[in-house]
């Protein structure tokens, strides 16, 4: 009954009421297009980041500028790309050092995209770019460790590798950009070198071996420097005590010397009493507990005991 009645107004409408719902129609038809179209034209460059503009595969425009940016909808396509240090971890892959042992070798790498059409045209994508960068790296480092032996390359103390960061990263960039990839890397790290299970106790036993040389080439000089520091000790306190000796000695003559001037001068002024010491010193060094004296009557002896002497 509804549709009938619709299907009667309708008819009773005028061609040209007609035409005027048929334009307002179109009107808001072409106005929803031109604001998709206006919409999809739009885009936002972030901090941080490219934004690569591309007309049929073609780069015509870089964005880098932070904000609201324009394209032509459908004709031009947006790729992003990242305008920031990358880290790049590089598979680990076995080499053969220059005595033809072989090492696993494990490194990283710092990078940024400098030229985003030179990497799109040249390395198609960001994975693209880090497999070209990883393959230069790693033949670059296989040629410099393997002009070197095994020795030299894990010793610390006797390795010749020397600024090998810096001589890998300056080789790597001037590959990079001989071949126009619109990268650079900033920086090269070797993390480790390991061996293959088959070679880590023979390295091991050596490394044990060196150490124990050097550890007992300490204690060689060690024991070097300590006889000569106690040799020196030893000459310096004997020369010491000898001087102190002689000192001694000649201290003790000037004052035995001085006590004998002091004695005759005292003892020239009384002859008997000189006399009466003379003979109680003697007493000293001829009588003790288990001496017996047989004194004759009138010697000095008898007369001092006796109390003759007056």
């Amino acid at each position: 009954m509804t549709d009938n009645n619709n299907v009667h107004e309708m008819k009773k409408m005028t061609p040209k009421e007609i035409r005027r719902l048929i334009k307002i129609g179109l009107a808001i038809l072409l106005t929803a297009i031109v604001l998709i179209v206006f919409a999809s034209s739009m885009f936002v460059v972030k901090e941080g980041e490219y934004k690569v503009v591309r007309q049929f595969g073609e780069v015509v425009d870089i964005k880098d500028e932070p904000g609201l940016k324009f394209r032509i909808p459908i004709l031009q396509s947006i790729t992003t790309l990242p305008k920031k240090k990358l880290v790049y971890d590089i598979v680990e892959r076995e080499i053969n050092t220059l005595d033809k042992k072989r090492m696993i070798i494990d490194n990283y790498a710092i990078w940024e995209i400098t030229d985003p059409a030179s990497m799109i045209a040249n390395a198609r994508t960001e994975m693209g770019a880090e497999a070209r960068m990883g393959e230069f790296i790693f033949s670059v480092i296989r040629s410099e460790l393997g002009s070197m032996d095994y020795d030299e390359i894990i010793n610390d103390e006797g390795s010749t590798r020397g600024a090998l960061n810096e001589r890998v990263l300056e080789r790597v960039n001037t590959l990079l950009e001989r071949d126009n990839y619109g990268i650079q890397v900033d920086d090269v790290r070797i993390k480790r070198t390991d061996l293959p299970e088959e070679n880590e106790q023979s390295v091991f036993n050596r490394m044990i071996s060196e150490r124990e040389t050097k550890a007992q080439q300490y204690l060689s000089q060690g024991e070097a420097e300590k006889s000569r520091i106690t040799a020196n000790a030893d000459r310096d306190v004997t020369e010491m005590l000898s001087k102190a000796s002689a000192e001694a000695e000649e201290i003790r003559a000037e004052g035995e010397a001085e006590a004998a001037e002091m004695y005759n001068e005292a003892f020239s002024q009384d002859p008997e009493f000189y006399q009466l010491y003379r003979t109680l010193e003697s007493y000293k060094e001829t009588i003790d507990d288990e001496t017996t004296i047989i004194i004759p009557q009138g010697s000095p002896y008898a007369d001092t005991l006796l109390g003759y002497i007056e």
